[in-house]
């Protein structure tokens, strides 16, 4: 059974372990690096600094007791939108739904707390499992340029999902 828990600045712990996982195992999937979290930017302030975004909404999931995925909602620059953002899930629980309970658990929060009407994202090119999952969920591509990957070759893909009360 998956378990989608949200989180607060006091559960900085869970979420860094995460993170590092996340980095650690898919750095193409992330425009941040393990370094920018490692050593001097490893700081128990920075962590808690990160779930405590005005406006955002910090979920893991559970799968069998351990923490395996997390994802984050945040305000995005226009009224009605929301940006779904940091999302990943552990290797070992791919292809077992965890991803789509924690699209799932941002896209209702959009609708519920943020009254929002389009759940937007950002995703590396040639992340292909990723791109397949988002256009699963409903997720489209906008056709605006993103931001550029950091290898510099090319751009960040946009997708975007309308949202329904």
């Amino acid at each position: 059974m998956i378990e989608i828990v949200k989180l607060s600045g006091e559960d900085w712990g869970i979420w860094r372990e995460l993170r590092l996982a996340a980095l650690a195992e898919a750095p193409y999937a992330f425009g941040s690096r393990l370094s920018d979290w490692r050593g001097d930017g490893d700081k128990e302030l920075r962590w808690r600094d990160r779930l405590t975004i005005p406006g955002s909404h910090n979920v893991v999931a559970v799968l069998d007791g351990a923490p395996v995925g997390m994802a984050s909602g945040v305000p995005a620059g226009r009224d009605g939108q929301v940006e779904l953002i940091s999302m990943w899930v552990a290797p070992a629980a791919r292809g077992r739904g965890v991803g789509d309970r924690l699209i799932e658990a941002i896209e209702s929060w959009a609708v519920l707390a943020c009254g929002a009407v389009e759940l937007r994202l950002a995703v590396m090119p040639g992340n292909e499992k990723a791109i397949a999952l988002y256009r699963r969920a409903g997720f489209a591509e906008t056709g605006e340029l993103g931001d550029p990957a950091p290898d510099g070759q090319g751009r960040e893909l946009v997708l975007a999902k309308a949202l329904h009360a």
